[in-house]
């Protein structure tokens, strides 16, 4: 069950990477500040995200 969380959370910190970047790239770059910026959010939000899909889809539930 430890485990299913913490992908929650993974996946959930994931989106906001996504979105973070994906918002500053709509608004545009401050020169290379800028474009790295967008390319680090988006690196760790893909990582976090599909992490975190890969822990909740690995997981088995115990039974009760």
């Amino acid at each position: 069950m430890e485990k299913r969380i913490l992908g929650i959370v993974l996946s959930l910190l994931g989106v906001a990477g996504l979105i973070i970047a994906a918002v500053q790239f709509l608004n545009g770059s401050q020169g290379t500040r800028g474009v790295k910026s967008i390319i680090i959010f988006a690196l760790l939000g893909a990582i976090f995200f599909f992490s975190g899909i890969g822990l909740i889809k690995n997981t088995k539930d115990k039974p009760s």
